[in-house]
């Protein structure tokens, strides 16, 4: 009867195989007991197996001893960190933030690209090609899990290893001061007294701003009409202004100056904390609409199949720099959060913000 063994550089001999970490080193063999009256063929052939059993232990020892070695020895050359937006983006931001303290830990230098298109999509599918080694990076959004969730063929989490959650920034829920509702109650109410007759903006169908207005609209069982403006966020916020379009949801660094003026007049922040820029401002749940969270949230991740050690020595060195000041106060003159946390939290928290707006999608009509 044929009996299977694991052999590994470091577990015992029969059982259970080692941990998980170690499953790309382990080899089943098949090990044929000798036979009574066995052929001298036959023994020459279980001496060869067993000769190259040997040799095959010892080449997996081999690796045991140099795959950690190399994850220690990342970086080997300059990284890129590529960014689906253009300069001046927050995901822009950030990464120019970030990485210089990143070349400071790791000791390479990390290089920003911008390769702006298609809501950010070209870049993540360029370094879903690039070498699963750490050495190309992509600058993830709220706008990657949104893409899928419309249609896209495209899943961030599986296509890219998630690394961490670097940080986030609020969207704000923003009326101009014609419309009379003064919070988010009143607006719901007058929303319902008024079908249709309301307005909200949003830079484009399939944004953001335009899925957490509909994402509203759910929660809120209204029915406020969506005006895109795919010429960008400049010509909406001046009919904002004017007084042409109603209410969005915007990201409270573009908004702050217009709020401070008395321009437009914030309602509540759509994320679960009240927003370092906007103190005074509730938060959805404190206005009435628990676990209501659009945040605007950015994060790294490599391309699929890159070494856990790679990932997680690049997530320490994304932690660390996080609790630097340096670091913390030009965040938080930018509106972002600090959040960090492991690749397993960050893989985590995609799946459910996927989940959650591919849910907003489908009832809303927008899945393609």
């Amino acid at each position: 009867m044929r009996r299977p063994f694991w052999v590994s550089g470091n577990s015992e001999i029969g059982g259970r195989p080692p941990s998980p970490g170690l499953s790309i080193l382990l080899v089943r063999l098949t090990i044929v007991p000798a036979q009574k009256n066995a052929s001298p063929r036959g023994t020459i052939e279980r001496a060869v197996l067993l000769v190259a059993g040997s040799w095959l232990v010892a080449v997996l020892l081999l690796f045991a001893m140099v795959f950690p070695t190399l994850a220690q020895q990342y970086p080997l050359r300059p990284v890129r960190i590529i960014v689906g937006f253009g300069a001046g983006s927050t995901a822009d931001v950030l990464a120019r933030l970030i990485s210089p303290r990143l070349a400071r830990t790791l000791g390479q230098q990390f290089v920003v690209e911008n390769r702006p298109g298609a809501g950010s999509m070209l870049a993540a599918e360029a370094v879903a090609r690039a070498a699963s080694d750490g050495h190309t990076l992509f600058m993830a959004t709220i706008a990657n899990v949104i893409a899928p969730a419309l249609g896209a063929k495209f899943a961030l989490s599986e296509d890219l290893a998630p690394i961490v959650l670097i940080g986030s920034t609020p969207n704000v829920f923003i009326v101009h001061p014609s419309v009379s509702a003064m919070n988010v109650q009143e607006l719901i109410a007058l929303a319902k007294a008024n079908p249709q007759g309301l307005t909200f903006a949003s830079s484009g169908a399939g944004t953001a701003g335009h899925l957490s207005a509909e994402l509203f609209n759910q929660r809120a069982g209204v029915h406020i009409v969506h005006v895109f403006y795919s010429g960008g966020s400049a010509q909406m916020a001046a009919d904002l202004i004017s007084g042409r379009v109603n209410l969005t949801f915007a990201v409270a660094s573009t908004m702050l100056p217009q709020i401070q003026e008395g321009k437009l007049r914030a309602l509540a922040v759509a994320q679960g904390r009240r927003a370092a820029l906007l103190p005074n401002v509730p938060t959805m749940a404190e206005a009435g609409m628990p676990g209501f969270d659009a945040s605007i949230w950015i994060g790294l991740l490599a391309p699929a199949g890159t070494p856990a050690g790679i990932t997680d020595r690049i997530a320490y060195a994304v932690n660390e720099a996080l609790h630097l000041d340096e670091v913390l106060a030009p965040m938080r003159m930018q509106g972002f959060d600090p959040l960090g946390g492991t690749p397993q939290e960050f893989a985590t928290f995609i799946k459910a913000d996927t989940q959650k707006w591919l849910a907003v999608t489908n009832e809303a009509g927008l899945r393609k």
